[in-house]
């Protein structure tokens, strides 16, 4: 089986690992790829520069499967999993009108509604002024950005100055480009992460997770891509599961069918345990990330195999499986980031770690060493029987490795627990 995956961070640093351990055995590839993934995984380079030569490459070296592991091609152009289709390659991940619930926090509030899920009221907006009109003095609100923004594009305003500066910041600076923006209820309660494996009108819930989105310990300062996460199938007890699979998880993947937007590929929902209830904050048609480097060390079986079939319409569940135990995953940030990133810092201590995975997310190689070349730099993950037992190994871990600027969150784990 020959398989190429779409991206280049650590969440296709961690797919790519765990498709390579499937029984089966698959040649992997990966688009654009990154130095990590290439040399310390071994997926193939793929000699392609966007699109349409992506398409060809594929096409070319008979791929079986593509796998979209970040959303941005999946509303390239006509969309990846569209133009797999047009060559006959079998895509995991949705078709462009279906990417929208991620692409578009408007076309998702709408989904939601008109299929009634349980989410918070909102209003879209093409101006400042219908943005502040929507507001009304209501603090606090949460102010979205309609199109994608890399996991940054959305704020939680507590007063009218923290409204208007990224009302400024969206609206007239433009900073995730030109888009609509969504006002939307400040939903209250802890956050938890579900992803399903989506096959048309069948699904599979894997194990949950939860992120830490603010750069600063404590849930302090301004947003980021995710400093960590947790992972664990003790996250949320069977009662609480069945609930969100019955009132979220279901009614999506039969709206989705209703719509008919043919969904296939990994769908994430950010829930809100509000005290009426598990409701939808966002729709993601991926995997998350940080997320993914948290439980892909958990799955064993053959994803490889069940990613092909369910991208062919045809899921089994009994492929794949999950350990009982936690994950947890700290992320190691370059100097400046989120509003910057530094490169150039060289990395310390990567032979030291011996009990916990390393994901590169934004590395390069400089002679024989690795440097920082992005925001997110690397994952540091490790598993234990308890909670406590995976955080403290996490940390350990993760502590080995230095570079100057170096920013990590200590509380990954320990806070909201």
């Amino acid at each position: 089986m020959k398989i190429c995956v779409v991206g280049k961070g650590g969440r296709e640093h961690a797919l790519i690992r765990s498709l390579k351990e499937s029984p089966s055995s698959p040649e992997v590839s990966c688009f654009p790829g990154s130095e990590a993934i290439h040399e310390i995984e071994g997926a193939g380079k793929v000699d392609a520069h966007d699109l349409n030569t992506l398409i060809a490459w594929m096409t070319a070296h008979a791929i079986d499967l593509c796998i979209a592991g970040e959303e941005s091609y999946l509303v390239t152009g006509e969309g990846l999993a569209n133009r797999c289709a047009e060559v006959g390659i079998p895509c995991w991940g949705p078709p462009f009108a279906a990417a929208q619930m991620e692409a578009s926090k408007e076309f998702a509030k709408e989904f939601m509604q008109r299929h009634e899920i349980p989410t918070g009221a909102a209003a879209g907006c093409a101006t400042a002024d219908e943005a502040r009109a929507a507001i009304d003095g209501k603090y606090p609100t949460v102010l979205k950005f309609d199109g994608l923004a890399a996991g940054k594009g959305v704020a939680v305003c507590l007063d009218e100055a923290s409204a208007e500066d990224f009302l400024k910041e969206v609206m007239e600076e433009r900073r995730f480009g030109a888009g609509r923006l969504l006002v939307e209820e400040c939903l209250v309660g802890p956050e938890i992460s579900i992803f399903a494996a989506v096959s048309g009108p069948d699904y599979f819930i894997l194990t949950p997770a939860r992120d830490y989105k603010r750069i600063g310990e404590g849930d302090e300062g301004p947003n980021t891509g995710g400093m960590g996460a947790v992972a664990s199938r003790q996250l949320a007890d069977p009662e609480l599961m069945k609930r969100i699979e019955d009132e979220i998880v279901a009614p999506t993947v039969a709206g989705l069918e209703k719509d008919g937007l043919n969904y296939k590929g990994f769908l994430y929902f950010g829930l809100m345990l509000t005290a009426d209830g598990p409701k939808i904050i966002e729709y993601n048609c991926r995997f998350g990330d940080p997320e993914c480097q948290a439980v892909m060390p958990l799955l064993s079986g053959d994803l490889a195999t069940f990613c092909l079939e369910g991208a062919k319409g045809n899921l089994q569940p009994e492929l794949i499986s999950f350990d009982e135990g936690w994950s947890v995953c700290c992320i190691l940030a370059s100097a400046g980031y989120p509003e910057s990133s530094r490169s150039g810092d060289v990395l310390s201590g990567l032979d030291e770690v011996s009990d916990a995975r390393l994901y590169h997310a934004g590395t390069k190689k400089v002679g024989d060493s690795w440097a920082t070349n992005g925001g997110r730099v690397l994952a540091v993950v490790a598993g234990g029987a308890t909670r406590e037992e995976a955080v403290e190994k996490a940390h350990a871990e993760a502590s080995k490795v230095t570079f100057d600027g170096a920013q990590r969150r200590t509380d990954i784990g320990r806070l909201h627990f």
